[in-house]
């Protein structure tokens, strides 16, 4: 496990990266994999990260385990090398820019929120 004083930073990154309630996260993997006529059961919607980050919104710091740490890790190394954290929020230009925000969306960091 990771000693305290990295967990606590951890911590604090990843709710920085995590801009996202778990409310909204929850709503937003939800709509995700919404089709026409039926919508996933609330505990089954989104990607396995996706619903991670959302489990680990639930916690409290001291009840994190091993692979919950492991999905912070990624969670902060892949917002902070896609978001331009610095310039947030940042307005939507392309279809590409609207696909990269649904996928960091899914991690729980919505690039437009201020």
């Amino acid at each position: 496990m990771t000693d305290a004083l990295e967990l606590d930073a951890l911590w604090e990154d990843f709710h920085r990266v995590v801009n996202m309630t778990s409310a909204e996260l929850a709503a937003w993997l939800r709509v995700r994999d919404a089709e026409e006529n039926t919508e996933p059961l609330p505990e089954e919607a989104g990607t396995p990260t996706g619903q991670h980050v959302l489990a680990i919104l639930q916690k409290r710091r001291t009840d994190l385990t091993d692979d919950d740490i492991r999905v912070m890790h990624r969670v902060v190394d892949t917002v902070t090398a896609q978001a331009d954290l610095e310039n947030e929020p940042e307005t939507e230009r392309t279809a590409e820019d609207t696909r990269r925000r649904h996928r960091l969306m899914t991690l729980g960091h919505d690039p437009l929120k201020p």
